[in-house]
């Protein structure tokens, strides 16, 4: 069912039932250390302010209303105009001008946003040395400059969450004074936990305290979001209305999302009294465009801050976010780390061993230690593998069941089975928390990992429950008691994380990897021969092609397919084969009858190749025998003669032109001619190739050239 307004209570009319959908950011009053003014676009006409101008401006509101801006003196409306021209203020701006018909005009600093309907909305707040500036937290251009410089080496240097949480409640609570800062971080279920503080030595610490999820309404965990830095001065405040409540250009309430100086809800402020703060400054930390956690800052008496350390302030949060989600994410790569080795291992256990499970529970604290599990269990075709302290068989197989046929959100994550189920109570002891990673799509395989029960003393600040309603403000509030309690949780394991959630899934998926692999290692394994065969088939530059007791060829090398030419590619059959040879030469109908004949056979044969035309071709045919007489295929073997026949026909060119008349009484040339002959006969015989033709081609070049030599020799004889 869609929330709509009217389910809503109007700001300061909501009680603890409602609380949680209270209109917060249409307060329509204002904290009284500043003033509001609504502005028209473009003329810059007062529509709304707050009640309290004339302790301001010296103007009573009624002077104020439906006035231009710049009659109010000062330059504040020349500034406005300078921001409106230079910023989109669809977020807030800061803004300093002079404001008043005084001499001289009051000074003053805050922000201007624009709204719905053509409004912008300026919030201003004294600035020293006006005399009704408040005494606040005011720090030096420089000093500041220091400060925060030093704040951001710190948080960069941080490697942990805890580490960064301690350096930011410390560094926070250097810059603003205030007597206490937490950093206060919350889990899935909106729950939240001070993970660190700094704080007065007198004051009684708060750190490891866990506050429920509704002490921090969902409306305004939104408005956190929007509004980074929240600024409460003195929670004894007066709020100041705005005047008229409605505004005149809509005749709705404001829109106070982004108003710093916005009214706080009358339950928070309760909450506040009855904690004995005084004033609060609240910084939000944004991972991921999610409330990842809040810094709050406590004082016991009233604090204001100026407009310069609230953006520095808000300029640390965005350092913090960013530094939270460097560690995160460093975090989720060591998991890819702890996964690989993990897979690693179990492949090479498979590779020798040929069981991985096996080699996933050898050792326990390899597979428990990085959840911090006390047991685990391997659902994996219908057996189940343990390690550590788990329930029984038969609870283990009705746990396996009811997260399957339940159909759970995977992965499963339970800290408390006995509550998800009290069928589940007997768990309790072993298994209160589960986590479970599925396997497979197709079967009921899962990985799961086990807490068992631990005693879990939770210090809450106030009852998580809501007190029963009564009549009086007071009864109304949020807590009335702030002494610390503690929650003894029975039949509840330590909770899982996300980031254990993520470990767990990623661990489940490389698994699941691994089961694939598996299947292709046995494989292997099975096959172990016959891989070694066809690697070495496969390299050789020989063609060969394996078949069937059938004929159906199972496999053909690449020396095959290229022989093969373009029509290898669709050959399927020891009889497709024979069709490409020529029939007069035997091949064809040798290849036909090797299959009922089981008889080897060498011969040469014509190939016709649809690019190269007829290639004379070498074949041998090899009948591979099994155990018990068993017929496991054919081999067959193409040799390509081709070169061998160029081979022959240049060695013949050869010799014919090496054998010119010559005198038997010429020594040196028959000596040529000899060693010529010689050269070729084994250039011819050796591995025949294309390159034999051209080896030929220069050993005649070379013999002719030797002639001619012998010649330019005898003629320089017979001259001199």
């Amino acid at each position: 069912m869609r929330e709509t307004v009217s389910d809503s209570p109007p700001f300061g009319q909501a009680d603890l039932t409602n609380c949680e959908r209270e209109l917060i950011h249409l307060a329509g009053s204002i904290q009284p250390h500043g003033l509001l003014l609504v502005l028209t676009l473009p003329e810059l006409v007062v529509q709304q302010a707050s009640a309290n101008t004339a302790h301001f401006l010296d103007r009573p509101v009624e002077r104020v209303l439906r006035r231009p801006l710049s009659e109010l003196g000062g330059d504040c409306a020349a500034q406005v105009a300078r921001l409106i021209a230079r910023h989109d203020l669809s977020s807030p701006v800061p803004l300093q001008c002079n404001l008043g018909a005084g001499e001289p005009p009051k000074r003053f600093e805050g922000t201007l946003h624009s709204v719905g309907g053509g409004l912008l909305i300026v919030e201003l707040e004294p600035a020293p040395p006006n005399a009704g500036a408040l005494p606040s937290a005011d720090i030096g251009h420089d000093v500041l400059m220091r400060s925060v410089s030093a704040a951001v080496q710190r948080f960069s240097a941080a490697s942990s969450v805890g580490t960064l949480a301690d350096a930011v409640a410390q560094c926070v609570h250097d810059l603003t004074g205030y007597d206490r800062v937490m950093v206060y971080k919350f889990d899935p279920d909106g729950h939240g936990t001070i993970i660190s503080e700094a704080r007065d030595p007198r004051l009684e610490s708060l750190l490891g305290h866990h506050y429920p999820a509704s002490d921090i309404p969902q409306r305004a965990r939104e408005l956190y979001l929007r509004t980074r830095v929240r600024v409460l001065v003195d929670v004894g405040y007066e709020p100041v209305p705005l005047v008229p409540r409605l505004s005149p250009a809509t005749g709705r309430d404001l829109d106070m999302s982004l108003c710093q100086l916005r009214s706080m809800s009358p339950l928070h402020l309760q909450y506040l009294k009855n904690m004995g703060v005084t004033a609060t400054l609240v910084i939000s930390l944004v991972r991921e465009g999610r409330l990842w956690g809040l810094i709050a800052a406590h004082h016991y008496s009233p604090r204001h801050l100026r407009h310069a350390v609230r953006a520095s302030c808000e300029l640390l949060s965005e350092v913090i976010a960013t530094r939270i989600a460097a560690i995160e994410n460093y975090a989720h790569a060591q998991v890819a780390i702890l996964v690989q080795r993990l897979e690693q291992r179990l492949v090479e256990a498979t590779s020798i061993e040929g069981d991985w499970r096996l080699a996933l529970f050898r050792n326990p604290r390899t597979l428990l230690q990085p959840l911090e599990a006390t047991g685990a269990a391997l659902f994996h075709d219908g057996e189940i593998l343990c390690c550590g302290e788990v329930p029984s068989t038969p609870e283990l197989r009705a746990l396996m069941q009811w997260i399957e046929d339940g159909e759970r959100v995977l992965p499963f994550a339970c800290s408390s089975m006995v509550q998800a189920d009290p069928a589940f109570e007997s768990l309790t002891p072993t298994a209160s928390g589960v986590l479970a990673v599925k396997l497979s799509t197709t079967r009921p395989d899962y990985l799961m990992w086990f807490r068992k029960e631990q005693l879990l003393t939770v210090t809450w600040a106030g009852d998580p429950t809501k007190p029963a309603l009564g009549d009086t403000p007071l009864e109304l509030s949020p807590r009335r008691s702030f002494a610390a309690w503690s929650e003894i949780v029975r039949g509840t394991s330590a909770p899982w994380s996300g980031a254990e959630a993520v470990l767990a899934s990623a661990i489940g998926t490389a698994l699941a990897d691994i089961i694939l692999q598996v299947h292709a290692v046995r494989l292997l394994i099975g096959e172990h021969q016959l891989v070694a065969i066809r690697a070495a088939v496969q390299s050789s530059p020989e063609p060969v092609a394996i078949s069937d007791a059938s004929g159906r060829l199972l496999y053909a090398n690449a020396g095959f397919g290229a022989l093969a030419g373009p029509d290898g590619k669709s050959l399927a059959t020891l009889a497709d084969v024979a069709a490409m040879f020529d029939g007069h030469d035997g091949v064809r109908e040798a290849l036909l009858g090797l299959v009922p004949a089981r008889e080897a056979f060498r011969r040469e044969g014509q190939l016709r190749h649809a690019g190269r035309g007829v290639v004379p071709v070498g074949v041998r045919a090899e009948v591979v025998p099994g155990r018990d007489g068993v017929l496991l295929g054919f081999v067959l073997t193409l040799t390509d003669l081709s070169d061998r026949r160029r081979a022959a026909d240049a060695r013949r060119q050869l010799e014919q032109k090496l054998a010119p008349d010559v005198p038997q009484s010429d020594d040196v040339i028959r000596a040529i001619l000899t060693n010529a002959s010689l050269a070729a006969m084994d250039i011819s015989d050796g591995p025949s190739g294309p390159s034999v033709a051209p080896l030929l081609g220069e050993l005649e070049e070379s013999t002719q050239r030797a002639q001619a030599l012998y010649e330019q020799i005898r003629r320089f004889d017979l001259d001199t």
